[in-house]
């Protein structure tokens, strides 16, 4: 049938992620399947019948859509004006690999667990629209993470799922031999990985997969679950990862000339770059270790401890034996490299230190992490001083195509100009925002807002009708009122992110939200990592909470946060909120993306948010000073927030003309786009990258980069 055959090739490239015009087609389908199948168009098609198809296809004309947007992914491919085909062109014979132990390209693709999956996705998505090329490994994690599942009482519990790989847009990879398999040897035994591939417009996904024949049981369930399992099988993961995924591309025929690690999890990657330079050239290590650090860009995310494995030097030796023999070098060689005190035969192996050990760019991912890095891992540099420490700062960006809400897309398009896509990096290319009305503005962010009130009930209907309630009994259950203050916080439940901190005192906290002149009202929603206790606690706080009558229709908890729930949420909320427990939020991206639909962000002054703010273009709790007792700056900050909510937010918010409209609320939206959209977005992320650290490091050491490289397309 001609109508599935078109249909399924758009569905092969995950290109159709990022373009409204190929959603709204498999949704106009049938919008409740759509739904049904977690916006998945592989298994839409799957479920229906070519009767139904050919039947669908006629009411609603579909041939001429199909074909047009058939034609434009077609352009799209096989454009050669792009920002990296002028100025990128080392990458094009020797391509980025970018490691990753997680991405998030779409909520239909589960293999990922928040933010650092996310911004993962995001910079694959930038990258192929600048035409820089890039080949993303990662593990295909078939039962992903988790589904989270809140009891009545609002303790969380995971629900694990397996994916059928039949229902994804992956292939497997094949050879001159057949199916692609890779082998990599741990102790006494060895591990064999599958290949899978996923288009993601011009660049690949590479996925390993050890679920395969020749592994035993264990070895099968190692790339199973997105960090689940004991230190073993979390070294096992990164052993995969690094190793395997460079041995897979080998094996792809593709040599990288950059390898670019996103976090520690995938650095036994630099020691196989090692041993394949050593091969090639019959060197010893020594021989080739600036060579390999010079071709490698480590980022590290986080300064949070467990956010950097460590394992002990027992199970590292045990497990790198093999390669450690191929790199000709002892155990206490091995070991130094993953030590900040080499010597120090106590000190477990960190990834981090082999990281920034084995490469020569390294960044933070906001300017004041950057700070902070430059301190936690000034013993790897013991003969500078802290601010010579050569760590320096990328500050993350967000995919704006992935994030932006549909409706805003015609008044950018109208106010910007009709490239404002391609051009979003440059600053001046957001003046027109000023000429934008602020009826117009508000009115639809106004449609935002009701349609994010209709998908929070619905959520909530389903969460009901999942603990026993019978259908339709939501009409008892206040709903959210869409001319409310409607506050946002999706955020990962780690007790530093702090997400109780505006519960500390509950009786401010109902007149505020009680007011019925001036109503404010906050959705919450985020998974606590199935081992944290404390996270769980925190979600059951809020949970019990939003039970109290003084809150009912106040305060919700949508479960099981996923990108589909936090893209509904940054779309409509009036206000984006942040708590984290200052210095250790690393950078934060969900704000950036509220920003783009019109929410003001109202955050402690960490991560990007330290650097945006400008007294005008949202709301800053605190200062950016640190107590020393976390405990009295939690208490601090607990007021704070209130004191923000109450006498600068809320009265803004309602602050309005004869007309309804708030028009210095919209003026400060105004500013938030024009200020912080071209700064904040994954276009100009990807671009510090391939000038800064890709193109220094695939040799183009010499080469410079006027200030036109920002003013992209060509005219």
């Amino acid at each position: 049938m001609e109508i599935r055959k078109r249909l399924h090739e758009l569905t092969q490239n995950l290109y159709w992620t990022w373009h409204p015009r190929v959603i709204e087609i498999f949704r106009d389908i049938d919008p409740q399947l759509w739904r049904e199948v977690n916006h998945n168009p592989v298994e839409l098609l799957a479920r229906l019948d070519d009767p139904t198809l050919a039947r669908k296809s006629a009411e609603l004309a579909l041939d001429a859509r199909i074909s047009q947007a058939f034609h434009q992914m077609q352009d799209y491919l096989e454009s050669s004006d792009t920002w990296g085909a002028w100025h990128a062109g080392p990458l094009h014979a020797r391509p980025v690999a970018y490691f990753s132990a997680e991405f998030g390209l779409h909520e239909s693709l589960p293999i990922y667990s928040g933010g650092l999956g996310v911004l993962a996705g995001d910079h694959l998505k930038a990258s192929s629209d600048l035409g820089v090329p890039l080949v993303g490994i990662g593990l295909f994690y078939a039962q992903g993470y988790f589904h989270q599942r809140l009891d009545e009482s609002g303790w969380q519990s995971e629900e694990l799922f397996a994916s059928d790989v039949n229902k994804l847009p992956i292939r497997r990879a094949a050879n001159d031999g057949g199916v692609l398999r890779v082998r990599v040897e741990t102790g006494s035994e060895q591990i064999w990985a599958g290949v899978w591939t996923a288009r993601v417009g011009r660049n690949r996904l590479v996925l390993l997969d050890t679920n395969v024949e020749g592994n035993g049981e264990y070895h099968r369930n190692l790339t199973a679950q997105l960090y689940g399992g004991d230190t073993r099988t979390r070294i096992l993961q990164e052993l995969v990862l690094g190793v395997g995924g460079l041995r897979a591309l080998a094996a792809m025929g593709i040599t990288p000339g950059v390898i670019h690690m996103n976090e520690g999890h995938s650095a036994f990657a630099v020691l196989e770059l090692a041993r394949t330079l050593m091969e090639r050239d019959g060197k010893r290590f020594a021989d080739v270790r600036e060579e390999v650090a010079g071709m490698t860009v480590f980022t590290t995310h986080t300064p949070v401890e467990a956010g950097h494995d460590r394992f002990e030097p027992g199970l590292l030796t045990a497990t790198l034996g093999p390669l450690r023999g191929q790199l000709g070098i002892c155990d206490e060689e091995l070991l130094a490299l993953g030590r900040v005190r080499g010597e120090d035969r106590g000190e477990p192996f960190c990834m981090t230190v082999l990281g920034l050990r084995m490469s020569r760019s390294h960044n933070a991912v906001s300017a004041r992490h950057g700070r902070l890095s430059r301190a936690m891992w000034h013993g790897l540099w013991p003969h500078l001083g802290e601010d010579e420490v050569p760590i320096g700062h990328i500050t993350n960006g967000v995919h704006v195509a992935s994030w932006l809400a549909v409706p805003m897309a015609p008044l950018y398009h109208e106010h910007l100009g009709p490239h404002w896509l391609a051009q979003m990096y440059d600053p001046r290319a957001w003046s027109g925002i000023d000429s934008l009305s602020d009826v117009e503005f508000w009115e639809q962010h106004q449609i935002l807002k009701a349609n994010l009130a209709d998908y929070v009930d619905r959520c909530l209907s389903r969460q009901a009708e999942r603990r026993g309630a019978p259908p339709g009994d939501g009409k008892a259950r206040p709903r959210l009122d869409p001319n409310a203050l409607t506050i946002g916080f999706a955020r990962r439940f780690a007790q530093y992110k702090r997400g109780d901190l505006l519960l500390r005192d509950l009786d401010r906290l109902a007149r505020i939200v009680g007011d019925p002149r001036r109503p404010v009202q906050f959705i919450f929603a985020g998974k606590a990592h199935p081992r944290d206790e404390p996270g769980k606690r925190l979600i059951q706080h809020v949970c019990r909470i939003a039970c109290d009558p003084a809150f009912a229709g106040k305060i919700v908890f949508i479960e099981d946060h996923d990108i589909n729930v936090g893209r509904h949420l940054v779309q409509g909320a009036d206000v984006w909120l942040n708590l984290p427990r200052r210095p250790l939020e690393a950078c934060g991206t969900s704000g950036m993306k509220a920003i783009l639909n019109g929410a003001l962000n109202f955050s402690i002054l960490d991560g990007w948010w330290a650097e945006a703010y400008d007294g005008a273009n949202g709301f800053a709790i605190g200062t950016a000073a640190e107590h020393v007792d976390w405990q009295r700056q939690d208490a601090l900050d607990a007021g704070r927030v209130l004191d923000v909510l109450e006498n600068e937010v809320v009265p803004l918010f309602y602050q309005r003309d004869d007309h309804g409209v708030p028009h210095q609320w919209v003026a400060r939206q105004k500013r938030a786009i024009k200020t912080l959209a071209w700064r904040f977005s994954a276009r100009r992320m990807v671009l510090d990258y391939a000038m800064r650290c890709y193109l220094p490091a695939a040799g183009a050491i010499g080469c410079s980069f006027p200030m036109t490289v920002w003013l992209w397309p060509r005219r």
